[in-house]
């Protein structure tokens, strides 16, 4: 949802467009290292467009008329989050990524992701994207130890955007609803379930000097085999202090983040993103892996873009 940034984290997960809320891996300091996983490379590039969704300007999708058909730069920046939700562990990451801006009629990978657009008018967009979660090792987490690892998890599935008013000039209140399906990339492809994530969002376009503003709230919905994946202790991992346990379908988190962006530059562009996620209310809040009642997750970042198409969109 990946605060899984999705990468429309949310997604459930990854770190789309609110940055969603799992990547699953205990880390104390940032970790600039290579990633540990051989799908870490995608994840790093959904994971990139998903914070890309708080690095581009608000209403995004009102201003494509005249902007360059396709932009190219890189992403910069650092995210600290809950390793997965209601994990006390943290997951820390520092990203460094290429940047591809492709505003196409049907095909396109902007500040919502990457994916294609079936459907759109003045209020309403349908469309269906991708989101991603970085992997874990399960032996960097206490709580985990022993059990399976983390895999990448790749979410993708169609997505409803209605804007509900404009209550002023460069205004928006937005209703997101995406249905998303959850694919781990661990020695193989593996179903995992899927995740809903419903979400209201207030954007404003310039607050003064130069600043958006997004706030948002929303819900994280998973199925039994989500939560299981998040959740479930089966007894041949089950110890004296981990307890054999079979994850419920059912509510995850419910969610509210603020992001904010500027840009320094025509090229350059600053973004800063915090969301609080409330466990408490969870389905499976009595699985000896469900560690926290609430968890905050932030990130500061740069976005630079290095060249563009000379050919704009149409009007």
């Amino acid at each position: 949802m990946k605060t899984q940034t999705t990468l429309s984290m949310p997604p459930v997960c990854g770190t789309d467009r609110t940055l969603p809320a799992t990547q699953p891996a205990k880390l104390t300091e940032l970790d600039a290292a290579p990633l540990r996983h051989p799908f870490s490379g995608l994840a790093v590039f959904f994971a990139a467009f998903s914070l890309l969704g708080v690095a581009s300007p608000g209403l995004a999708q009102d201003r494509d008329a005249g902007q360059p058909l396709w932009e190219a730069g890189v992403f910069a920046g650092g995210v600290s989050t809950p390793a997965y939700p209601a994990s006390s562990d943290r997951a820390s990451r520092i990203l460094v990524a290429p940047v591809f801006i492709y505003r196409g009629e049907i095909f396109r990978a902007d500040r919502d992701g990457v994916g294609a657009r079936l459907y759109r008018s003045e209020n309403m967009q349908f469309d269906v994207g991708f989101a991603a979660s970085l992997p874990a090792n399960s032996d960097d987490s206490a709580v985990r130890k022993g059990m399976p690892d983390l895999g990448t998890l790749v979410e993708f599935g169609p997505r409803l955007n209605l804007t509900l008013a404009r209550p002023a000039p460069g205004t928006r209140w937005q209703l997101e609803v995406p249905v998303r399906s959850v694919l781990e990339l661990n020695g193989g492809v593996r179903g995992q379930g899927y995740a809903i994530e419903p979400k209201l969002a207030y954007e404003v376009r310039d607050v003064g000097g130069g600043w958006s503003l997004g706030a948002s709230a929303g819900l994280v919905w998973g199925d039994a085999q989500l939560n299981r994946f998040f959740y479930s202790v089966t007894p041949e991992y089950a110890t004296a202090a981990r307890p054999a346990y079979d994850a419920q379908p059912g509510l995850i988190a419910m969610r509210m983040g603020l992001n904010t962006s500027k840009s320094l530059t025509p090229d350059l562009r600053v973004f800063a993103f915090v969301r609080q996620d409330t466990y408490g209310v969870g389905a499976n809040r009595d699985s000896p892996l469900h560690q926290q009642a609430s968890g905050t997750s932030m990130g500061l970042g740069l976005v630079w873009m290095l060249g563009r198409s000379e050919r704009k969109v149409p009007g």
